[in-house]
């Protein structure tokens, strides 16, 4: 079978199960006693094992397994967790994700882990456990042989099974202890597990299930499974039927009396299991070696049942759409947007009414097809943010620093593409935060602050963008520092820099090849990160800014556009020119008279809702060749925002209210002031797009 089909698959799933284990190491490492995330690792490790095995890439599989046998110790309270196993542990997380992205990259997925995995070993065989690490005890042959040689003798019964079980015995049904093995080339094994269920569920009742039915249905089980059920068909009958399903390799399904179910009840075989068995947690019952004759403690059968008959509406209703056909599809939604908005155009000029029913019903509709495009693009931001603990933990361990990342916004939806592009760029600021900002413990108590320094990383929208802040408590930007690096790197001049506000002098660590560091790192002191943040934000329509103190930090605001694709807009007008201004931006639309203008030190400014804000002249920004509201008594304004702060703008006159296209201005337009692209109307003319946070300093 050719298993490059299942590539692109394999590479997401394995992606999705690498955040997992490092999101959950992360955890545990903070409450290293709690077992349950064990479990929830054991899982993800579980499966990416199998999905490597599967897929032919061996030395992942491979390391994966090394990784497993630890984690199995760990979650059966045979090893206690320390800084050791964790170091371990992550170097391994970070091995298997440089082999998926060989596997990305087009490579085998290979690479030399010699060194880790004899970490692993010397872990698995050295006293950190409290006995031979790799062996587990199994249950006395001699306690019950009847139990041991039964192919029956794979699971134990509790009561309540044991007697539905003995029940339907005495009534004369047919009860019957069956393992299932599939094929190992199956890709969609538990589709053939579900098969067999639905088979068995047809037929009669399943019982008890090992591994369990979720289990099974999330693929969390080997090649082999096995089941107890009372079913309406023969012995020879119910094996030819499940030999039938397409992959199973083995179906050994085997009669049960009265006499070999008492064997199988938990009641009798606790006496062997507790003599030789050591005292578990009820969370995690023990684990016998080897597999075939593992007693196991399995959900009541009632919880079981309905489990299968249940699955198909658990099963997941979503499916991986590559990125290249959301963007054709938008392409082609923002062609019919522009079509409808001239339809809308000329039914209004034409005035017929059957024309203008049908546009306003095709208005309707595609108005729900936009909103479910513009919402199939929108990914919530912690699809970034989720990598970013585990960056900071390294950084802080390397730099010996103690430092709390603290996340809030992170469901902050942003469109696809931004999404894309803005991981580099937030992983140069915070490590720039970590190695510039923070200082060392020491620095920190001498400076009368917390030994452990914090950086906040947050997301929100404020109208039509999204900030991304990020912000530490660190050491602050000095600017005579500043300055001096950047007149002996050639940024400045002397006589530049005497000029030069506070905030100028901060944004001077943007420039290309600045770097305050005293000696080069792995981390920082090459001069390559902050220019390449700037650059980055700016070719995705955003911008960023520094705020800082001395002593006491400093915040990077990032702000990005929320999409790059369609907007709502107010349309206005400047005398013969029309441009838009996103609607999410504006608070309120109103009219002002010449006398109620303030002049405050120079600057025009109105009074609204009892808080004077900037008047802002739209004409004299752009440069309007044909409107001057000076020689007007009344002039329109539109109330815009960013983030707290407030603006009036003056127009000429407004259009409507419209769904636009954003256009970026190509490579010839760069950096227009206060605009950020460009419409096209339904007349078929061109509108530029304002950028209400140009507007306000």
């Amino acid at each position: 079978m050719d298993m490059n089909a299942y590539l692109s698959m394999f590479i997401d799933e394995s992606n999705d199960h690498l955040q997992a284990l490092n999101e959950n190491l992360l955890r545990l490492e903070g409450e290293p006693e709690e077992l349950s995330i064990v479990q929830d690792i054991f899982r993800s490790a579980h499966t990416l094992k199998g999905m490597s095995a599967t897929m032919g890439f061996e030395d992942l599989a491979a390391l994966t397994h090394e990784m497993e046998n630890v984690l199995d110790l760990v979650r059966n309270s045979k090893l206690k967790m320390d800084s050791f196993i964790f170091d371990t542990l992550f170097k391994g997380l970070d091995a298997l994700e440089a082999m998926v992205q060989d596997i990305v990259g087009g490579g085998t997925g290979k690479a030399d882990v010699t060194s880790i995995v004899a970490s692993l070993q010397v872990i698995l065989k050295s006293d950190y456990s409290a006995g031979k690490a790799l062996e587990t005890p199994t249950v006395a042959a001699s306690s019950s042989g009847t139990a041991s040689s039964s192919a029956s003798g794979a699971m134990l019964l509790d009561e309540f099974q044991s007697s539905i079980l003995l029940q339907s015995v005495e009534s004369g049904h047919n009860v019957f202890h069956i393992q299932i093995s599939i094929r190992e080339n199956c890709l969609l094994k538990a589709v053939r597990a579900y098969m067999v269920f639905d088979l068995l569920e047809r037929n009669g009742e399943v019982i008890k299930s090992d591994p369990s039915v979720q289990d099974i249905e999330q693929e969390k089980f080997d090649f082999t499974f096995t089941v107890f059920t009372i079913c309406r068909l023969g012995q020879e009958d119910l094996q030819t039927q499940l030999l039938n399903i397409s992959e199973i390799e083995a179906a050994v399904v085997t009669l049960l009396d009265a006499e070999s179910l008492a064997v199988l009840s938990q009641s009798n075989a606790a006496a062997a299991v507790e003599v030789e068995v050591p005292e578990q947690s009820p969370a995690l019952p023990a684990q016998t070696a080897p597999k075939a004759d593992t007693p196991r403690e399995v959900a009541p059968s009632k919880a079981a049942a309905p489990a299968v008959q249940a699955a198909p509406a658990n099963v997941s209703r979503t499916i991986r759409v590559d990125i290249e056909r959301l963007d054709t599809l938008m392409n082609l939604f923002s062609e019919l947007l522009i079509d409808r908005v001239r339809l809308e155009q000329l039914s209004s000029e034409i005035k017929r009414n059957d024309l203008t029913e049908t546009v306003e019903h095709m208005t309707r509709v595609s108005s729900d097809l936009q909103s479910i495009v513009l919402k199939l693009r929108m990914v919530p931001v912690d699809s970034v943010f989720n990598r970013f603990p585990r960056m900071i933990r390294d950084l802080a361990k390397s730099l010996d620093k103690k430092i709390d990342l603290v996340i809030t916004g992170a469901d902050t939806e942003l469109d696809r593409t931004v999404i894309d592009e803005i991981g580099d760029p937030l992983v140069h600021l915070l490590r720039n935060s970590v190695d510039h900002g923070i200082e060392t413990q020491e620095e920190r108590i001498a400076a009368g602050k917390p030994e452990t320094g914090t950086i906040h990383l947050r997301a929100f929208h404020s109208g039509n963008h999204v900030f991304i802040e990020v912000e530490e408590d660190g050491r602050g930007i000095h600017h005579e520092r500043v300055l001096k690096t950047a007149i002996k790197n050639g940024v400045v001049t002397e006589e530049q820099a005497k000029l030069l506000s506070p905030d100028e002098i901060n944004m001077l660590i943007f420039a290309a090849g600045f770097s305050t560091a005293d000696k080069i790192s792995d981390i920082s002191g090459r001069g390559v990160g902050l220019d390449v943040v700037r650059s980055k934000i700016t070719s995705l329509g955003g911008n960023v800014t520094i705020d800082s103190a001395f002593g006491r930090g400093t915040k990077f605001s990032v702000q990005l556009p929320l999409t790059l694709s369609i907007i709502s807009a107010m349309l206005i007008k400047l005398g013969s020119e029309k441009y838009a201004i996103p609607l999410t931006s504006i608070v309120e639309t109103g009219i002002i008279r010449k006398e109620q203008i303030l002049h405050v030190h120079g600057n025009q400014m109105i009074e609204f809702r009892n808080v004077i804000i900037p008047l802002v002249s739209l004409s004299k920004v752009l440069d309007s060749p044909d409107f001057n509201e000076n020689e007007e008594q009344e002039t329109e304004i539109v109330v815009v925002r960013k983030g707290e702060k407030w603006a009036a703008v003056m127009v000429d006159e407004f259009i409507g209210q419209s769904e636009i296209v954003l256009k970026t201005l190509g490579k010839y337009l760069t950096n227009v002031e206060a605009v950020s692209g460009a419409t096209i109307l339904g007349d078929g003319y061109v509108a530029l797009i304002i950028d209400p946070n140009a507007l306000i300093k």
